[in-house]
């Protein structure tokens, strides 16, 4: 087996804890598309959010669903709104949801970076919002390409993104790995023909992942030791 010398990263559920950050927000978010809290606790059986205990569905389109797919999704349900109304209402919310890192990042990517690694980030999220993250966690500059899925590579988990991270890093797509914690982030590795590695730090559990999977951790502080033991 290769050597690893690329990690692509989604960054929901995996630089960021998925509950931690986006549970809390979503409740915010329902609550400024309707006037009472009866109104986003409706809006929110509609997207898989249980509102009264702040928490996601397993199946929730917000998961591992695009913020178009989650526009779709509520507009029947939003008579006077457009899906791009609703995605721009999305985006805007999305960018103030305050992001809470499954592990320190500054290190956990200084360190990958000092091993030779070139990094990306390839999510279902749009790519303004996403760099919105990155940057306030001090993060942008270890990472050599950031893909929304509205970055014109489409969204997973179809393998669009992965082979734009594999062209732009000029990297044979099996010398990279990418991480998820998702199954759309697995499959997706999986159809662009790289490793692929599962972390627990989004709603899906280890048996969900692991038929899709090469590992799965409990989180990404355990990357650098397994991408150390592959090719030797």
């Amino acid at each position: 087996m290769s050597v690893v010398r690329g990690a692509l990263f989604d960054k929901d559920g995996t630089l960021f804890d998925f509950a931690a950050t986006w549970e809390a927000w979503a409740a915010v978010f329902l609550e400024g598309l309707t006037s009472d809290a009866h109104g986003a606790a409706e809006l929110g059986k509609v997207i898989g959010f249980d509102y009264a205990q702040r928490r996601f569905q397993p199946d929730s389109v917000v998961i591992a669903g695009t913020p178009w797919e989650i526009a779709e999704t509520l507009l029947p349900h939003m008579p006077g709104h457009s899906v791009t109304s609703l995605l721009d209402f999305l985006n805007e919310e999305a960018e103030q949801a305050p992001q809470v890192e499954a592990v320190p990042l500054v290190p956990f990517l200084s360190s990958l970076r000092q091993n030779g690694l070139r990094l990306g980030v390839a999510t279902n999220d749009a790519e303004a919002p996403a760099r919105t993250h990155l940057a306030r966690a001090g993060v942008t500059g270890f990472f050599d390409f950031i893909a929304g899925f509205d970055s014109g590579h489409g969204g997973k988990p179809a393998p669009g993104q992965l082979l734009a991270f594999a062209e732009a890093v000029d990297l044979p797509v099996e010398q990279i790995v990418m991480v998820g914690d998702s199954t759309h982030d697995l499959q997706a590795g999986r159809a662009a023909g790289m490793r692929c590695v599962g972390v627990l730090t989004g709603l899906a559990e280890r048996d969900v992942l692991a038929p899709h999977a090469d590992a799965v951790f409990d989180d990404i502080s355990a990357l650098p030791a397994w991408i150390a033991a592959q090719g030797r």
